[in-house]
């Protein structure tokens, strides 16, 4: 479970560091409305929750949703 956690949490961060980079144009990128869309399956289920259920669909959610699924790898490992 370890390895499932540190891959997740690998995986997390190059889809934050490819929404930065899109979304702020940096190293000569073009500005990507789509930059974050590698995040949403990282947050599954819990961004389809969020929209579906409180009608919450933001930014913050898509960012962090995955944090959820995050805590509960650590949780399963720890256990």
């Amino acid at each position: 479970m370890k390895w499932v956690f540190w891959i997740f949490v690998a995986l997390y961060a190059l889809a934050l560091a490819l929404l930065a980079v899109g979304t702020y144009g940096l190293f000569g990128q073009e500005r990507d409305p789509l930059s974050g869309v590698f995040l949403i399956p990282l947050g599954l289920p819990w961004n389809l929750l969020l929209d579906r259920v409180l009608g919450v669909a933001s930014p913050a959610t898509a960012i962090g949703a995955p944090l959820v699924n995050a805590a509960i790898l650590y949780w399963l490992w720890k256990r």
